[in-house]
């Protein structure tokens, strides 16, 4: 049964954990916390947590969704939600126990210190993200509201904008190319390089670079190509196609440190948890929490588990390593080195530096793969395999489950037509899902559009147009 408890209960546990969070080192956003109930919470969930959004039948259907699954016991409400915001705000479930509170509370500091000091975040401009979200809100309403646009044709380029919306850039800190850049960068590389020994080889001919050709590199922000050049499109489309475009880039930052931020939220609260001198009621009712929310998942990858693991064991490399290199601080040095990874890393790397095989077999990581019906173990980590399995969770994780397409022509055929390539690593497009997506694509450009990919090994070019889908093969893969 949940524990009784006030605001002035949280008030004090707050503090606590806040001055043992400071003594620590996190460095944190100031932080707010909003206490709601669960059907509150059912809708922030809906809405990524965010305390305004814009009007879509998508945010709709996942709070019917979430509201279902709830009231028949089948899921269960997060312990907490915070959002990347400066100061930052987080939600508490009025319903829950005071222990799940000061748990809740401890683990949001963590993810508060994560978000202010990770790579990944800094150009996500927290302090404006509760009024950039209001502001998107009121100027999609705006549409909605206008007669002469109204809510089934804002709806129709929503759609078309999300089914698209992580077709971007994924590296923030590489910056884009201006077409006056790109052009040098054209005609540099169309030179041959300088031959030392030119005396002695058949010097290359210079091939005139095609300058008409548009883009001049292959493109992956979708959206903006399509807002930037695509001239029928009206000014609320494009503005549309804008306010998707932003609210991706922002949540791209929390999908590639999935693992780290819930492993290092779960690293901290658990630290901060052991230091507050907790009564032991609520202690024993943390452990079970903890160790709940850490258990790994039979046949699935469990963030919270997996990023908790590896933080205590890089804690503990850094902190043998302060021994050996700094005799009598090994406490800071192994905080020091965990802070340091904290702040360069995403989930692609942290994996591949840390993921070891010792810890591997320590959490039984195997691959499996269907077979008929069923769901077959086919590599376990062992000495032979381990490498193997590393590599499908590496390919698997952050942005890496979303296929990485590019814009090659932009007048193919010479008749403004769209020719996109797909970067094939291994894994086959799902047809139907590309069908829907060039249907999309169809829908914002105007023109024909084509998506080369591999199938089967085979060479693939599918295209939508003004009668609909079509695929060709183009021959087998060499």
């Amino acid at each position: 049964m949940a524990s009784h408890w006030t605001i002035e209960d949280l008030k004090y546990w707050d503090d606590k954990i806040r001055e043992k969070a400071e003594e620590f080192g996190l460095s944190c956003f100031p932080q707010e916390f909003e206490i709601c109930d669960h059907t509150q919470m059912l809708g922030y969930m809906a809405y990524s947590g965010m305390p305004a959004h814009y009007p879509h039948w998508s945010y709709g259907k996942a709070y019917e969704k979430l509201q279902t699954l709830y009231e028949h016991g089948m899921s269960g409400l997060p312990y907490e939600m915070v959002i990347n915001s400066n100061p930052a705000l987080a939600y508490l479930v009025q319903e829950n126990s005071l222990c799940l509170q000061i748990l809740t509370i401890a683990h949001v500091y963590g993810h508060n210190d994560f978000f202010k000091n990770n790579f990944t975040f800094r150009d996500t401009q927290p302090e404006l993200t509760l009024s950039n979200f209001k502001l998107r809100a009121d100027r999609v309403r705006g549409y909605i509201e206008d007669p002469s646009i109204g809510l089934h044709k804002t709806e129709r380029v929503l759609d078309a904008a999300h089914a698209l919306s992580l077709q971007c850039s994924r590296n923030q800190a590489i910056r884009k190319l201006s077409a006056s850049e790109q052009k040098e960068q054209v005609v540099a590389a169309a030179h041959p390089t300088h031959d030392p020994y030119q005396r002695l080889h058949k010097q290359p001919e210079y091939v005139e670079p095609d300058l008409n050709r548009f883009p001049l590199f292959p493109e992956e922000d979708i959206l903006l190509f399509m807002r930037d050049n695509n001239l029928y499109l009206a000014d609320w489309e494009r503005d549309l196609l804008t306010i998707v475009h932003e609210q991706a880039r922002y949540f791209i930052p929390q999908i590639e440190t999935k693992i780290m931020n819930e492993g290092w939220a779960s690293y901290w609260h658990h630290k901060l948890m052991n230091s507050i001198d907790l009564p032991q009621d609520l202690y024993l009712e943390f452990l079970v929490h903890h160790n709940q929310v850490v258990r790994p998942h039979p046949g699935d990858i469990n963030p919270y588990y997996l990023g908790f693991k590896l933080w205590h064991d890089i804690f503990r490399h850094c902190q043998v390593s302060a021994e050996e290199e700094h005799v009598g601080k090994p406490r800071k040095g192994g905080r020091e080195g965990i802070f340091q990874v904290r702040e360069v890393d995403r989930d692609a790397s942290f994996l591949r530096r840390f993921l070891t095989e010792e810890l591997m077999r320590e959490m039984d990581m195997f691959e499996y793969q269907p077979k008929g019906e069923a769901l077959v173990i086919s590599k376990v980590s062992d000495e032979e395999h381990w490498r193997e399995i590393k590599t499908t969770l590496l390919k698997n994780v952050g942005m890496g489950s979303i296929p990485v397409i590019r814009i090659e022509d932009a007048d193919y055929g010479r008749n403004r037509q769209l020719y996109l390539k797909h970067d094939h690593d291994g894994r086959d497009l799902q047809a139907e899902y590309a069908e829907k997506t060039l249907s999309h694509l169809y829908q914002l450009w105007g023109r024909d559009v084509w998506l080369e990919t591999r199938m089967n090994d085979r060479k693939v070019c599918m295209g939508y147009g003004e009668d609909g889908f079509v695929q060709k093969t183009l021959g087998r893969f060499r």
